[in-house]
């Protein structure tokens, strides 16, 4: 039985009528599937069911380990965002994309679809990014339930996009709760930032930039 509804497939299906270009969805399960693995197989395959430009690669976290450590996938499920010619912009998805995060999900597949030329960020945001020449890596814990996380999702995916330097992951607090206790999530989102810095809530865009700049200068 399908996840997605009538309804549900007929509005992802306008609202990727006008991709800009292929996508790629890399998701690793395994055999003896993770709690959650199994229907986020089945959202990636009935979203990429949805356009031709989507295809959808479903690989085994152990039996594929090479591909995944190429990824920087360590946990699963996994879903890595590619786009034109397999450019990998660093846009990760651990945990399943559900209730709220459906919708940064197509989002990000969108946006990944039309590239860093296309990415709504502050020019300030863009010529930090452009400069930037030491590795960013964002995790942004989030549950399905929050309406707040995927707006702070989809910034840290757009810096990603825009810089091959950054490296963003939405991290689903509840399936993966040692990632939580290790980085204090009481509240989401929560970004961590180079495991040094955190932003609590959905904070503009100049907030995060800050937190940014000071994790990077330490």
């Amino acid at each position: 039985m399908p996840l997605l509804d009538d309804q549900t497939r007929k509005q992802v299906e306008e609202l990727f009528s006008d991709l800009s270009g292929p996508v790629r969805l890399v998701m690793f399960t395994q055999e003896f599937e993770c709690q959650y693995c199994k229907e986020t197989r089945e959202i990636v395959e009935e979203i990429s069911a949805l356009s031709d430009l989507i295809e959808a690669e479903i690989l085994d976290f152990e039996k594929d380990a090479e591909r995944a450590q190429a990824y920087g996938v360590d946990k699963i499920p996994a879903i890595v965002i590619l786009g034109e010619n397999d450019r990998d912009y660093g846009v990760r998805y651990y945990g399943i994309p559900s209730g709220y995060e459906f919708s940064s999900l197509l989002h990000d597949i969108k946006a990944v679809a039309a590239g860093p030329e296309a990415v709504e960020l502050d020019s300030e945001t863009v010529s930090y990014l452009n400069n930037l020449e030491t590795p960013l890596h964002l995790q942004v814990f989030v549950t399905p339930t929050c309406p707040y996380c995927p707006r702070a999702v989809v910034l840290a995916h757009a810096m990603a996009i825009a810089s091959d330097n950054v490296r963003a992951d939405m991290v689903e607090a509840t399936e993966f709760p040692h990632l939580a206790m290790k980085y204090n999530v009481m509240g989401v989102p929560r970004t961590v930032i180079n495991e040094t810095e955190f932003v609590e809530g959905a904070v503009p865009e100049g907030m995060l930039l800050s937190a940014i700049r000071t994790a990077v200068g330490s």
